[in-house]
């Protein structure tokens, strides 16, 4: 089977978490809503690319950041490809009213309840992967 290393992090801000609407311009999931993600590459280190995708797809820097909780690493298996599994490094992060500045990848997003996540459209286990955080 085969594996694709991803990095899911998920923002709080006070109660709520951001979550963000998969744009018509990516590859996989189109229209479903996640946390940010991205792909791992190489031997990157997961919390430095958990970083870098969440300035590159909301806009808020390093410093603007603070790492909550990560969880151990999840197997979840990809829906659109065969033989193929994502492994999930989870992350939660802590950001003070920050400004979001959405780039291509993702066409809208929004600050929820943890409880009402299971409203809404999602890539396959990001309850779960959320969970693990909590």
């Amino acid at each position: 089977m085969r594996s694709t290393k991803i990095v899911t992090s998920f923002i709080k801000n006070n109660e709520k978490l951001l979550i963000l609407k998969r744009s018509e311009e990516v590859k996989t999931m189109k229209g479903l809503w996640a946390g940010v993600s991205g792909i791992i590459e190489k031997n990157e280190e997961p919390l430095k690319r958990a970083k870098i995708e969440i300035f590159e797809e909301v806009g808020i820097t390093e410093d603007k950041i603070t790492l909550i909780k990560s969880a151990e690493e999840m197997s979840v298996n990809s829906p659109q490809y065969q033989n193929h599994e994502w492994k999930i490094f989870p992350f939660l992060f802590e950001a003070k009213n920050p400004t979001i500045k959405l780039n291509w990848e993702n066409s809208d997003f929004k600050w929820i309840k943890v409880d009402e996540l299971k409203n809404y459209e999602t890539v396959p286990s990001l309850q779960k992967v959320l969970f693990n955080l909590l």
